[in-house]
């Protein structure tokens, strides 16, 4: 978050000899007190706008998606980009490649190094990834507090014992951790293949779930985040429309 003041601290408008916005440089050695009068100024006369609404006070809080304008002079224009990736086998979740390549490869678009991912996954875990540069919905997303819900579709090694759904249900002991893991819903679709529904995500989580109740993870797929559910092909993407985000 930052203020109006900072904004055009940021963006290097200042007062010109003729009391106009320019795009030049300024040399006060107080710049700070220079640009605070100046948005003062702008806003006492209504020049400001946040978002399609006229500013009042320097001090208001904005954040990097905010659009400002003084007249018809665009300050800040952010978009923020909501991604939905089906993420291949074999791929990093990370903005550079590795061991192994970062499924970042698969986006041809530009800026791409202000993007971060939204949960990532294992190497050998396919599925859902949501990609985005808005930090604050990330969150919304990753946090166990904001209850997110996400579904994997997880085939076992061993048939899946009576007593497993209840066990996740209560939460499990996971090795190395104090805290038992938060309720969890499991849907036996077959004996060696279920659908795990978790609101947290720990390091390798799943996999260490089902160790803790003495089974093993042979693939892992995630399906659904939220209310959204994967609807593209492997190893391709596609924008989030407004609604879904």
């Amino acid at each position: 978050f930052a203020s109006l003041v900072a904004v055009f601290r940021s963006t290097r408008v200042c007062i010109s000899s003729s009391k106009e916005a320019t795009s030049s440089p300024c040399h006060s050695k107080d710049i700070w007190r220079v640009v605070h009068s100046f948005v003062a100024l702008m806003l006492a006369q209504k020049r400001i706008t946040v978002d399609g609404v006229v500013a009042s006070d320097s001090q208001q809080v904005i954040d990097e998606f905010s659009h400002i304008r003084l007249d018809d002079q665009v300050l800040q224009a952010n978009t923020p980009r909501y991604i939905m990736m089906n993420k291949p086998a074999g791929t990093v979740c990370s903005n550079i490649d590795e061991v192994y390549p970062s499924l970042f490869n698969h986006l041809r678009i530009k800026h791409i190094a202000e993007l971060h991912i939204a949960g990532r996954l294992d190497v050998d875990t396919t599925g859902m990834v949501l990609i985005t540069d808005d930090g604050r919905w990330s969150k919304s997303i990753t946090l166990p507090s904001k209850d997110c819900r996400k579904v994997y579709r997880v085939g076992l090694s061993k048939v899946i014992a009576d007593d497993t759904c209840l066990e996740l249900e209560k939460g499990v002991q996971l090795q190395g951790e104090e805290n038992l893991t938060l309720p969890a819903v499991l849907e036996v679709i077959s004996p060696k293949e279920v659908l795990l529904t978790i609101t947290e995500g720990r390091y390798h989580q799943v996999k260490r779930m089902f160790a803790a109740v003495g089974n093993r993870v042979v693939s892992l797929h995630r399906e659904k985040i939220g209310e959204l559910c994967l609807d593209v092909e492997i190893g391709q993407w596609r924008y989030l429309t407004k609604d879904e985000v």
